[in-house]
């Protein structure tokens, strides 16, 4: 993804793993061959694995630059973490933070970490392993978190403490951040800035987790939605009732996904995807009764 400007706000990708095939039934309950067939024509090896139909993401996260302030949206997976259920994420070892410093940033450069949820492949890099201790990634930074789904992980944990909660990424990836007086607890539409250069509020977006958000960002007379785990994969364009198997609430997640479809179609507004594949940035355009992904 090349560089976007929204306003003042420059955007940059920053990538922890660019392409990972998932089994379609992991991804996708709900998946059909019929469904895969009917969109290979527009989606190409990049997006769907030819031999196997398996579908591809990729991990990043996004960083966000104006000459006041630097945030990073989601942090991935995290190096050297614990995941025996998930060997994709187990005892990963990525270059993300070099891949950060090719982007002229340095951990202690930066203000905000945002998270649009907690699941594991979301707040990885929220902390790192020093000493034989997690500690925070970003020792300047202020941790925004929502506070619903804070409270939901944290009732889980306290309720069975032995218990891997969130695949142990509650214990590794957020408790610390906690535990060092860098999270801070926001309702699902705070506004981190509103001001006539750069607009950078979360947005409400129920269903994949209990207080999942997006985020929205406007300047001058640009406008991007980043969208976190709403929409997983460019085939939910165009069968948006596809449903991520880590969907707390389908129905709602279905609700939320197609009315920010509806909402983008046919306009000049970015989507920033959690998952798509490079080039990740794109535009929702009409297709039928249901939509495409045009990739910038």
């Amino acid at each position: 993804m090349r560089q976007l400007t929204i306003g003042d706000m420059r955007i940059d990708r920053l990538v922890e793993i660019p392409a990972l095939p998932l089994d379609k039934e992991f991804l996708f309950a709900n998946v059909t061959d019929e469904v895969i067939a009917a969109n290979r024509g527009w989606l190409d090896h990049r997006y769907i694995e030819p031999e196997t139909g398996r579908f591809i993401l990729s991990h990043h996260s996004y960083v966000v630059r104006t000459p006041r302030w630097t945030a990073i949206v989601d942090t991935c997976c995290g190096n050297h973490k614990e995941r025996p259920g998930a060997p994709f994420w187990h005892r990963l070892n990525q270059p993300y933070i070099e891949n950060m410093a090719a982007l002229g940033v340095q951990p202690e450069d930066v203000d905000f970490v945002m998270c649009t949820h907690l699941h594991v492949d979301h707040v990885g890099w929220n902390t790192r392993l020093v000493d034989g201790r997690w500690v925070p990634t970003f020792p300047k930074a202020r941790y925004l978190m929502g506070r619903t789904e804070y409270d939901h992980w944290d009732r889980q944990h306290r309720q069975n403490p032995e218990r891997a909660v969130n695949r142990g990424a509650f214990v590794d990836s957020v408790l610390p951040v906690v535990a060092a007086g860098q999270a801070e607890f926001v309702d699902s539409d705070h506004c981190v800035f509103d001001d006539r250069e750069a607009t950078f509020c979360f947005v409400p977006a129920p269903g994949h987790t209990i207080g999942n958000m997006m985020i929205d960002l406007r300047g001058a007379h640009d406008h991007a939605v980043m969208s976190g785990d709403v929409i997983h994969h460019p085939i939910q364009c165009a069968a948006p009732w596809l449903s991520n198997a880590a969907d707390y609430d389908k129905a709602m997640a279905l609700a939320t996904r197609v009315k920010l479809l509806e909402r983008l179609a046919d306009t000049p507004s970015i989507l920033l995807t959690g998952h798509f594949p490079a080039a990740t940035a794109g535009r929702v355009v009409s297709h039928g009764e249901a939509f495409r992904f045009a990739f910038l």
